[in-house]
């Protein structure tokens, strides 16, 4: 059997997807990357090599040396701060996609996953249930890179047999890592700020509604949909997938009502205008069909789960 390679092994995702792939397949069997020169403490202990996504040579080179059949490209510039940084963001985020793929099409790996987003879509797409094929129109610099990488694994795998998987992400929520500059981060960090200050200044308004999963759900998703057979899949672009969704005032309540003194006020900025365009929930009815997606928690069981576990961080420290 061939490891298991993930780019962007230090960010939000990558560090649980590297827990979760460690438990599944054995520490052997999992190689960590990163641009970052040195790995999160949370997953030191596995084979870690500095890596560029862009240097095409060298993440050959360790493929090969490696024996590596499948890769985890979680390499990217997230919403927020792909705005800020336009082309660096539009350079990673498509070209690390190709050197990947091309891997793939010539033989290499057997297997890719690669995240998309709820980002994808725009202010012209229906925003309640938003199906899996509707209108996309994305207004950010993040959603039109990952729409444009939908359509590459959808054309790498009808030309080439590519096996590249995806899923639509929606805002994900972690106690284990630090925010990575996207626009559903308010969502982790207020659970931060409610344990440190007993307040929070939201930059979303108190009525965005937004689809959002706890990470648990997303890494079990990613891993159901890599071990589910090829022929069940109907969908080489990118799945939806839904957890729960919400309000920043919704979230609050909840959290208000475990930390009764938790006092919460808004200042919408620019990340409130990029959230407006977003769906509110999707319709995630081809995941459930084609590989029996369902989410596990909600947004009681995230809130209890959130406190109760970076309260354990602030007595550690």
């Amino acid at each position: 059997m061939g490891k298991k390679l993930v780019i962007g092994s230090s960010g939000q995702i990558g560090t649980e997807l590297i827990l979760d792939l460690i438990n599944t397949y054995g520490i052997n069997q999992v190689i960590a990357t990163d641009i970052k020169a040195t790995p999160p403490d949370v997953i030191k202990e596995v084979d870690f090599f500095p890596l560029d996504v862009l240097d095409n040579e060298t993440l050959f080179k360790l493929v090969k040396s490696q024996n590596v059949d499948e890769i985890y490209l979680l390499a990217a510039l997230l919403s927020a701060t792909a705005e800020k940084k336009v082309q660096p963001a539009w350079n990673l985020n498509m070209k690390g996609l190709f050197n990947v793929l091309d891997l793939a099409k010539e033989g290499h790996i057997k297997k890719v996953f690669w995240p998309s987003s709820i980002a994808i879509f725009g202010a012209s797409s229906p925003k309640v249930l938003t199906p899996q094929k509707t209108i996309t129109e994305p207004s950010t610099v993040y959603g039109i890179s990952k729409l444009a990488g939908e359509r590459w694994c959808e054309y790498y795998y009808n030309n080439y047999g590519v096996d590249v998987r995806s899923l639509r992400y929606p805002g994900l929520i972690s106690y284990k890592s630090e925010p990575g500059g996207g626009t559903t981060d308010y969502a982790v960090d207020i659970f931060h700020q409610a344990l440190k200050k007993g307040s929070y200044t939201s930059f979303l308004a108190e009525d965005v509604r937004l689809p959002m999963m706890y990470m648990d759900d997303a890494i079990r998703a990613t891993k159901e949909l890599m071990l589910a057979s090829k022929e069940d899949l109907t969908i080489r672009s990118s799945y939806n997938v839904n957890g729960m969704n919400f309000t920043p005032n919704e979230i609050g309540l909840q959290i208000k009502k475990l930390l009764p003194d938790f006092k919460l006020d808004f200042k919408p900025d620019f990340r409130n205008e990029i959230a407006l365009t977003w769906p509110e929930s999707t319709d995630d009815s081809f995941a459930q069909n084609d590989w029996n997606w369902k989410p596990i928690f909600d947004l009681e069981s995230t809130v209890s789960t959130m406190i109760n576990e970076i309260s354990k961080q602030f007595i550690i420290n």
